[in-house]
């Protein structure tokens, strides 16, 4: 395990530490969840004790005017751990429960309406299975709804796929599998009503997803900052079982950690195991394995380019202002695009002896960019808000923006070569040529890119090529899966088609030139030649 990992395990479950109770509502909450009844079996519903340690430390721990300490629980579990029955457990105790209040409205929300109505088929099943509970409550499964007509509560399932939900004023939301919400706007909406009352509780249940660009990570991301104490917030409670990107994956002992109810018989251990021998086979079940049922958090290739922990080393800052003021040579990329794939400049540096600085400029149609995010569930209106994206009028990009751009780099920076995917770049090409700046062709086929792929992977492998962590650079980077020709050679290709790797491409080009300006055309590796280079 890595240190890491080691610091946002969930140790307290198993450490038989001392829960604080002071008023005993955490002792309240077990007992009323092992009073439920199973819908099938009739028995008592099965509180495991490392279930039942996570509602002890939901409910017991207590400010001392004896309001809850923790509003938000965020609990990452493997698939099959039977986290959506504790999360209905817990609807049910602020339904009909001890933790139920007046008009109290308890909100299931998922991505889809099939997510949305599993949840609620799992409280629907502990109310009606209970004798005393079932003649007291009333089923409105046309809208989804479960009533408690004696306190006027009621349990209800959204998705975020259903429109506005707007006026809503939850005191409990279980946000179920976060990491398939493609948009936040059910989020913004759910989490703005919770503060509208005291004692308000969040639980997000989920498995890992995959990318960053998602309200799931940055959620999740947070839980671990609070779980290795970077952050300093009572308030949420992280619950994080997932293993290390690096892991052994076929570990056993490993499974046994990461799912705690296997010790308990779920999920399957033979199950897994069939899984495990599919995914040594095959690398898409590989994968699979490794995200549903290790809670390994992936990037969006199957096959990537590059680890990205391995690239994510290269974050650190750019410095574009000092890099004006030393006027080092410097390389731009161009890669425009048609109305449905972004439009980028790269602009590349040396970095010391051998290795690499790059920033990007992105642009994209303004009219589409909310229907993009809502395509992609990536967040195109937070980075034009952010200045990482610039939004140009219309619903295709402006390419004489992007032509000032470039102009504008030029008269910053000391620019040497502006290389161009000659693809829809003709009339800026010309128009740059024309104006005296080095504008060149850099076409895109096996015998141009392949070059500038090895040249890429080698400085990102070796720990030299510095990014600056830009958000949608990164997300172009995870995009890439690889496709190799009959030679050997590698190129580069999006998975998805809302997939987006112009950045990527972009980059390969500006380290391919300024690489190849040390010694003319030519790099370490001397395979970069005039005639792969020149249209």
């Amino acid at each position: 395990m890595t240190a890491t990992t080691r610091s946002t395990f969930p140790e307290w479950i198993y450490d038989g530490s001392e829960i604080p109770d002071p008023l005993g509502f955490g002792d309240r909450a077990v007992r009323f969840l092992r009073m439920l009844r199973h819908p099938k079996s009739g028995k008592a519903f099965q509180l495991d004790p490392w279930q039942e340690r996570i509602v002890r430390r939901i409910y017991g721990p207590r400010h001392e005017d004896g309001s809850r300490i923790v509003k938000t629980a965020v609990i990452l579990v493997p698939r099959g751990n039977r986290k959506t029955s504790l999360a209905a457990a817990l609807e049910a105790l602020h339904t009909v429960g001890p933790e139920a209040v007046p008009v109290g409205e308890v909100i299931t929300a998922a991505s889809d309406r099939k997510q949305a109505r599993i949840a609620y088929d799992e409280l629907r099943g502990l109310m009606t299975a209970h004798p005393r509970i079932a003649p007291h409550v009333r089923t409105l499964d046309y809208r989804n709804r479960i009533r408690y007509p004696k306190l006027g509560s009621f349990c209800e399932a959204i998705s975020a796929d259903a429109g506005t939900q707007h006026g809503r004023t939850p005191v409990f939301v279980l946000a179920d599998e976060l990491h398939a919400w493609k948009k936040r706007d059910l989020w913004d909406v759910l989490r703005s009503g919770l503060v509208k009352t005291p004692g308000s509780l969040l639980v997000v249940a989920t498995t890992a997803g995959r990318g960053q660009e998602n309200i799931a990570w940055d959620i999740v991301d947070d839980a671990r900052k609070v779980a290795r104490g970077e952050v300093d917030d009572p308030s949420i409670l992280p619950v994080l079982f997932e293993a290390p990107a690096d892991c052994d994956w076929q570990d056993e002992a490993l499974w046994y950690r990461i799912n705690p109810g296997l010790r308990h018989g779920y999920p399957d251990i033979e199950g897994l195991r069939q899984l495990a021998r599919e995914g040594s086979r095959r690398i898409g079940d590989r994968e699979a394995f490794r995200q549903l049922n290790l809670n390994i958090w992936l990037d969006h290739a199957t096959d990537p380019f590059v680890e990205m922990a391995i690239y994510d080393e290269g974050a650190g800052a750019v410095d574009l202002d000092a890099l004006e003021a030393e006027q080092a040579p410097c390389f731009l990329a161009v890669d425009l695009s048609s109305n449905s794939d972004l439009t980028v400049i790269v602009a590349c540096w040396r970095d010391g002896e051998d290795g690499f600085q790059v920033h990007p400029w992105f642009f994209c149609p303004e009219e589409n960019l909310r229907d993009r995010e809502d395509l992609s569930g990536v967040p195109y209106t937070v980075w034009a808000k952010e200045g990482q994206l610039t939004p140009t009028e219309g619903n295709v990009v402006d390419f004489r923006v992007v032509e000032d751009q470039v102009r504008e780099l030029c008269a910053r920076f000391n620019v040497q070569e502006i290389a161009f995917d000659p693809h829809l770049a003709r009339n800026m090409l010309n128009n740059l040529l024309e104006d005296g700046f080095p504008a060149v062709e850099m076409r895109q086929g096996w015998v141009t890119m392949a070059p500038a792929v090895k040249e890429l992977e080698r400085a990102i492998i070796g720990g030299r090529f510095r990014h600056g962590g830009h958000p949608i650079l990164r997300w172009n980077f995870a995009n890439i899966e690889v496709r190799t020709d009959a030679a050997g050679n590698r190129a580069f290709h999006k998975g998805k088609s809302r997939d987006k790797i112009d950045g990527a491409v972009a980059s390969a080009m500006a380290v391919a030139r300024c690489a190849a300006d040390e010694s003319g055309l030519t790099t370490s590796a001397d395979w970069f030649t005039e005639e792969m280079f020149l249209a």
